[in-house]
């Protein structure tokens, strides 16, 4: 067993005992609020999205009813969250891409749901991971720290992490895996005061001569 498999059997068995079945934390009520509620947690806290979209998706559950919205509304409802100028237009306007040219339907392609306003690669890999088995990793800000944290990932940038962890783990558990150390970095490893100590699988990594 190489480097990289010892630690990965380690990380993924203290994750199956934390987190057996793990789900996603957001609210939303179809798959068109999935996506809104996906673009609204870039640069926002997920529980400060979740408390918005609460009251949002009262007023918005398709495309038609986003455009029927003045996108002076969404701005109204979603103002306490970062970057709510731009996320507003780009929420009304995928609305109407969708309407002319998908039917109101969300696409499952990577590359269809890039094209729309708002979706990066990581905002469309985490709608797939939610709604589609098609094979994806989406890369946070919270998987990002710990690959760089359990040195499977020199911490460059997002993409090269995304890369290094389709490699290192296992395509059957990319899914489950995006969930599981999601949460895991959320209440064992956060970005601030990070207390080692307490993070069970960096301990685990040290015990075992698996951390430089």
């Amino acid at each position: 067993m190489n480097f990289f498999s010892k630690k990965r059997k380690i990380i993924e068995k203290i994750l199956d005992f934390l987190y057996p079945d793990p789900t996603s934390t957001l609210y939303y009520i179809n798959e068109y609020t999935l996506l809104i509620s996906i673009i609204l947690t870039a640069r926002s806290k997920e529980e400060r999205v979740n408390k918005i979209t609460k009251f949002l998706f009262k007023k918005i559950k398709t495309p038609m009813d986003t455009i029927r919205l003045p996108i002076k509304n969404i701005k109204n409802i979603i103002k306490n969250i970062g970057l709510y100028n731009i996320k507003s237009k780009n929420i009304y306007d995928l609305s109407v891409i969708l309407i002319n040219e998908y039917n109101g339907i969300l696409p499952k392609n990577i590359s269809e749901l890039e094209s729309l306003p708002g979706v990066g690669h990581k905002t469309a890999s985490v709608f797939l991971s939610h709604v589609s088995d098609e094979f994806v990793f989406p890369v946070d800000t919270h998987i990002h720290r710990m690959m760089f944290r359990w040195k499977l990932s020199s911490g460059k940038n997002v993409k090269q992490t995304e890369q290094d962890a389709k490699r290192v783990f296992k395509k059957k558990n990319w899914k489950k895996l995006h969930f599981q150390i999601i949460s895991y970095a959320k209440e064992y490893s956060p970005s601030q005061r990070w207390n080692s100590k307490k993070d069970i699988i960096y301990q685990e990594l040290l015990n075992k001569n698996l951390l430089p």
